[in-house]
């Protein structure tokens, strides 16, 4: 059995590869290619090509076994029913012929706790790949499902382009901030969800440019919102939800010095402070959302340099948890 090593540096598991998956047919696109007219659609053709160059077959991949987790608990406290998720998936599918499958999830919360942080890590985890899809600024479906090759500038959607261009049959899709969306009544930026959450209709999903379809059963889907008002009930439907709360005070802590370490650890001049950061620079951190930490520690750390001091102190970080007037220092 093959095997891929995973990058992640909060993970040292071995991914092997459960089997080869076709995600197209290759008879499909030879007739569909067989039908242009000659000397046109000649980015719709250079696409059909590409496909039959590049051949139907992707690795589907899982782990070995249940990894190692206690790193992403550690630095994720608030989200700890979403790995128990994760994990329960992960033990279906070892010691079997299976390829990992992982039920959409939607990650709900108020912004800045860490859900797209969240999602990178979970990629990291599965090692997979990722495609990012950032639905905030999504004005039509196309983007996910491709837009009809009779228009003008059209192209493939995210999907067809992470299985065809991709390495994987099962990659991480995550679609952030998807209660953003545009809802324009021509053009449904989550359309195309209905059929793409469900396995069944999943397996032979039509991108409308290249108009042949696509094996997209396998992708594993996470999506994140700060809230579910705007998001149609049988989309909801189609996904596990978890409510993610910000972080306790002494998990945000735990975060912030997991993050002081991760950053410490990630750079050479690290070596120049100490191990630990102190508990004054906790109580500071502590009162910051996640998503802020990490560049107060980085403003802090440069901040320390500038002094010469192998220690952060307070004064060294700005002020993230204020959210007027910009960022600040503490003086």
């Amino acid at each position: 059995m093959l095997e891929r090593k995973s990058v992640s540096p909060s993970s040292s598991f071995v991914l092997p590869v459960a089997q080869m998956r076709r995600v197209f047919q290759p008879d499909d696109v030879e007739r569909r290619l067989a039908k242009l007219p000659e000397r046109e659609h000649d980015h719709l053709r250079a696409t059909y090509e590409r496909m039959l160059e590049r051949g139907p077959q992707r690795f589907q991949v899982k782990p070995a076994g249940v990894p190692d987790m206690q790193s992403l608990y550690d630095t994720l406290p608030n989200f700890t029913d979403v790995l128990d998720d994760v994990k329960r998936h992960v033990a279906l599918a070892q010691d079997s012929r299976d390829g990992l499958e992982v039920t959409p999830m939607l990650l709900l919360g108020p912004p800045g706790i860490g859900k797209t942080h969240f999602a990178r890590k979970l990629a990291e985890l599965l090692g997979t790949g990722m495609s990012l899809v950032s639905m905030g600024s999504m004005t039509a479906g196309w983007l996910l499902s491709g837009a009809s090759s009779q228009w003008k500038g059209a192209k493939p959607g995210k999907v067809f382009e992470a299985l065809v261009d991709g390495e994987y049959a099962n990659p991480v899709i995550v679609l952030d901030e998807i209660d953003k969306a545009s809802s324009d009544a021509q053009y449904d930026p989550l359309g195309a969800l209905y059929n793409l959450l469900e396995h069944d209709t999943a397996r032979s999903f039509t991108d409308e440019f290249a108009e042949v379809a696509i094996d997209a059963s396998q992708v594993v889907w996470i999506t994140t919102a700060n809230d579910d008002n705007h998001i149609p009930e049988p989309i909801l439907n189609r996904m596990n939800v978890f409510t993610v709360a910000p972080p306790s005070a002494e998990a945000a802590r735990q975060i912030a010095a997991s993050l002081y370490r991760a950053i410490r650890n990630d750079h050479h001049w690290g070596e120049r402070f100490v191990a630990e950061p102190g508990d004054d620079i906790l109580d500071v951190l502590g009162d910051m959302p996640p998503r802020e930490m990490r560049r107060a520690l980085m403003a802090g750390f440069g901040n320390a340099r500038l002094a010469h001091r192998d220690t952060l102190q307070p004064g060294d970080l700005p002020r993230g948890a204020s959210r007027k007037g910009g960022i600040g220092f503490i003086q």
